[in-house]
C-alpha cells in the first residue's frame, strides 16, 4: 500500500491550528510579524534578524511601481465585475511575469550557477563575464538588467545594495551581482541599468534563501500593491476610463 501524500505546512482540528509544527493561536499570534510568518510558511523556519529585516526591505521595494499593466488589468477586471475583488487581484497576478514583475528567480539561478563555478575554482570576474558573453552572443536579454523608466540607475536596486553593505550581509552573490554589472557593460559596449531584480536575488541568496523562494517575494509584494489600487478603484473608478482610452488609441483596419 502506498503512503499517503504529506504536507508539512499546516493542519487544522476542532480546537487547534498548527503551522509548521507550531500552535498558531497559542504561539505564533501576537509573537510573529506577518513577515516572520511569511518566512516560516515559505521555508519552515522563523527568520533570523537579518532575514526579517531584508524581507521587509524587499517587500517594500517592489510592492508598487505606478500604473503598470498588472494594475491596469486588475482595475479593469474590477470595473467589469465590481463584486469580484479576488478575481481582480488574480487578474493582476496572472500578468506578473518576467516582463513586468521582474526576473528575480532567473537572476537567482544565474547567480547560483556562477557561484558553483567560483566554488569549483573559477575566477569570479571570469564567471560573470562568461555569463554576460553567453547572453550577448545569443541576442538574449540579460536578466536583471534594463528598465523602461529608471536611467541611469534603478534607485531601488542601489538602495538594496547600500543596505546590504551597511548591515554586513553582502556576500558572494552580491559580489557576483556587482561583477555582472561590469561584465554586462563590457559585453554590450555600454552600461546597462541593473534593475531591482538582481539585488533582490543576490541578497536573498546571501541570506540563505533558496532560488525557489525568491519569486515569492515580488508576488506577495505586488499583491499588496494590487489591493491598494483596487481599494482606490472602488472609491475613484478608473477602469472604464482606461478601457475607453485604449479604444481611442487603436486604429482598426
Amino acid at each position: 500500500m502506498s503512503e499517503k501524500p504529506k504536507t508539512r505546512i499546516a493542519q487544522a482540528s476542532a480546537d487547534r491550528v498548527e503551522v509548521r509544527g507550531r500552535d498558531l493561536a497559542g504561539d505564533l499570534m501576537g509573537r510573529l510579524t506577518f513577515t516572520d510568518h511569511f518566512c516560516l510558511l515559505l521555508t519552515g523556519d522563523e527568520p533570523t534578524e537579518e532575514q526579517r529585516y531584508f524581507l521587509d526591505v524587499l517587500l517594500v521595494a517592489i510592492a508598487e511601481h505606478g500604473m503598470m499593466p498588472t494594475n491596469v488589468a486588475a482595475r479593469m477586471t474590477l470595473a467589469a465585475d465590481p463584486g469580484s475583488l479576488q478575481g481582480a487581484v488574480a487578474a493582476g497576478i496572472l500578468g506578473a511575469g518576467p516582463v513586468l514583475l521582474g526576473t528575480a528567480e532567473e537572476c537567482a539561478r544565474l547567480l547560483e550557477t556562477a557561484q558553483v563555478e567560483v566554488a569549483a575554482g573559477a575566477d569570479p570576474a571570469e564567471a560573470a563575464a562568461g555569463l554576460a558573453d553567453d547572453f550577448h552572443s545569443t541576442g538574449a536579454r540579460m536578466p536583471g538588467f534594463g528598465h523602461p523608466v529608471h536611467r541611469p540607475v534603478d534607485p531601488r536596486a542601489e538602495r538594496i545594495l547600500e543596505l546590504a553593505d551597511a548591515r554586513g550581509v553582502s556576500g558572494p552573490h552580491v559580489f557576483l551581482a556587482r561583477l555582472l554589472r561590469e561584465a554586462v557593460a563590457d559585453a554590450w559596449g555600454k552600461p546597462l541599468v541593473m534593475n531591482v531584480s538582481l539585488p533582490i536575488a543576490a541578497v536573498m541568496l546571501d541570506l540563505g534563501f533558496s532560488p525557489d523562494a525568491v519569486k515569492a517575494v515580488p508576488i506577495l509584494a505586488r499583491t499588496a500593491g494590487l489591493l491598494a489600487h483596487l481599494s482606490e478603484e472602488q472609491r475613484e473608478p478608473l477602469g472604464f476610463h482606461m478601457a475607453h482610452a485604449a479604444e481611442e488609441s487603436v486604429e482598426y483596419e
